[in-house]
């Protein structure tokens, strides 16, 4: 069996659908089954493509034995929706003019969004005699309506209309969570739509396996502060203005410190926001490469994990999740729905707090800051979880299964 991935987002770049996939990649291909990878130049944060890459220097690469497959892609620093149409659609072009001279493929899968690679994904199936797997990790273009990211109806209906002709052409459809799956089947009730979960490399995020490397010291903490990580995408759906108002209300307690790790659309403002409220106990951190998570995760205290209050996010699992427990961190979890369900009243992997309420916030900082026992039982209770219900392995094994019915 051989599969063409089809992704505008891929490793080195660092971030959840590149792990995700490449993951995914590898599994698959341990169990025998030819993996390739179709891709962009990498240029994910910053929006600048990587110096070693410049110039289409690397067009083709193995990354732990899979073969990855690069085209260009216009970028620009600009947050105007101009130049992000220009960014997805130049990778919709190139991707498919360089996907039409590869080989032929038993499937295509494609990761949305951006959505509008269903064009490239559509055409390159039919060329590649390739079955096609629409892999929805974020119900776009709904999302972008709901959080008012996009509000032209023209634009909308468009996005609709190509949703709908992907999800109608795909032999089959996979989405990340069941509240994702739900959603398409309710819609779409012909399609047949699978839950392909992200999940944990268990043996990787193992807290037995590593040390303490002074994290704390190298960033002023000290050893009995309870450290609150954030660590992601510093964007529109995290709400994260909330966990500095939430900041503000438990400044007084000095031994509350919160780091957010990342970068994002929301960074400037956060920065702001923190001068505003003239608060210390807000920390903001770069962006690591995966490989350096486990040791910071190592030596921070509570995940703290919130989204915006809305609707959409009902059938949400942030990625960062399984990462933080299986290295025996607990949750501060502002995600309602799935996620709470899962990992708060399955698991008992950490408190729960209500999305945007700061006040509700604060006082989970407290009730961790003060019960350390609590702490390191929820982080056990989450390893086991994510260890049975959201392995890598079992995930895959269970994919490859879906793929020999098809």
């Amino acid at each position: 069996m051989k599969i063409l991935f089809l992704t505008q987002y891929y490793p080195p770049e660092i971030g959840a659908p590149q792990n995700r996939l490449h993951e995914l990649a590898v599994r698959l291909k341990a169990n025998d089954i030819e993996v390739e990878v179709l891709t962009a130049m990498p240029n994910y944060p910053k929006m600048e493509i990587f110096e070693e890459f410049k110039n289409g220097k690397i067009k083709e690469e193995i990354i732990d034995g899979i073969q990855v497959f690069r085209s260009r892609i216009y970028v620009s620093k600009s947050k105007g929706i101009i130049s992000r149409l220009l960014n997805y659609f130049s990778f919709v072009w190139t991707s498919y003019w360089r996907g039409k001279k590869l080989g032929e493929y038993d499937f295509l899968l494609v990761e949305s969004p951006p959505l509008f690679l269903g064009y490239s994904a559509m055409a390159l199936s039919r060329k590649l005699n390739a079955k096609l797997i629409f892999n929805v990790s974020d119900l776009w273009p709904e999302s972008a309506e709901k959080l008012n990211i996009v509000n032209n109806k023209t634009l909308l209906k468009f996005a609709y209309n190509l949703e709908a002709k992907c999800y109608n052409r795909a032999t089959f459809i996979t989405g990340q969570t069941q509240g994702i799956v739900d959603n398409i089947k309710q819609r779409f009730p012909s399609k047949k739509v699978y839950w392909l979960p992200n999940g944990v490399d268990v043996d990787f995020y193992n807290p037995a396996s590593y040390l303490k490397n002074g994290f704390r010291e190298k960033y002023n903490f000290k050893q009995d502060d309870i450290l609150f990580f954030y660590g992601g995408i510093l964007g529109h759906a995290q709400g994260l203005k909330t966990v500095l108002r939430a900041a503000n209300l438990v400044k007084d307690n000095k031994s509350i410190q919160i780091i957010l790790q990342g970068s994002g659309p929301e960074k400037d403002d956060l920065v702001n926001l923190k001068v505003e409220l003239k608060i210390d106990n807000i920390h903001f951190l770069p962006p690591v490469p995966k490989a350096e998570m486990p040791n910071i995760l190592k030596e921070v205290d509570v995940a703290l994990v919130p989204l915006r209050k809305l609707d959409l996010f009902q059938g949400a699992i942030p990625s960062k999740i399984f990462e933080a427990l299986a290295m025996e961190k607990p949750l501060l979890l502002g995600v309602e729905g799935e996620a709470k369900k899962h990992f708060i009243d399955n698991a008992e992997a950490g408190l729960f707090f209500e999305p945007e309420n700061e006040v509700n916030l604060a006082d989970k900082m407290i009730e961790f800051s003060n019960d350390i026992n609590r702490i390191l039982e929820m982080g056990s209770n989450g390893r086991k979880y994510v260890s049975e219900h959201f392995n890598r392995n079992k995930i895959a094994e269970d994919f490859i299964k879906e793929l020999q019915n098809n």
